[in-house]
């Protein structure tokens, strides 16, 4: 039940992290608060390389929400094209879960927005998107039909003519 989680944001200086956790799990969310404060940064600025991936992993190892390594500049889109590309895609997937799984993140974006980057993702050939038996549309991974053969250059061919 949504009710039954507590969130703990702990704050140094200007950076902040945010510890989610249910409430049976309270005390073992709080222990872990020095954990956390010697994770943020000294200064207290969150400095941000655009070479270096930001590597975020939401609670729980319930299989839920995908493990994927985000960075900086990664729109909706591509966020989300990473999702599918885990194993977490492999499962049918509604709208809603994908945005649990952005939000597990902290990334909050509105229904149309994920929806319309779904849309376009599936158009693309990205991921798939079919209706399910409720009539609700579904999303899973995109698998080719067939393996990707492998090409080899016009210059190898001729010196084997």
């Amino acid at each position: 039940m949504p009710s039954d989680l507590v969130k703990i944001r702990v704050k140094a200086g200007n950076s902040e992290a945010e510890i989610e956790a249910e409430l049976s799990h309270i005390r073992e969310a709080i222990e872990l608060i020095p954990e956390v404060l010697k994770q943020l940064p000294a200064d207290g600025g969150a400095r941000v390389s655009r070479e270096a991936p930001q590597v975020y992993l939401p609670p729980g190892d319930s299989g839920e929400v995908p493990v994927v390594t985000l960075e900086k500049g990664d729109s909706l889109a591509e966020v989300v094209g990473k999702f599918f590309a885990s194993e977490w895609g492999t499962q049918r997937r509604k709208l809603s879960d994908v945005r649990e799984a952005l939000q597990s993140y902290g990334l909050n974006y509105p229904k149309q927005s994920v929806a319309v980057a779904l849309l376009r993702l599936a158009k693309a050939s990205r991921i798939r998107r079919f209706k399910a038996e409720d009539g609700e549309f579904v999303y899973t991974s995109s698998t080719p039909i067939m393996p990707q053969q492998q090409l080899v250059p016009v210059a190898d061919i001729r010196a084997n003519v």
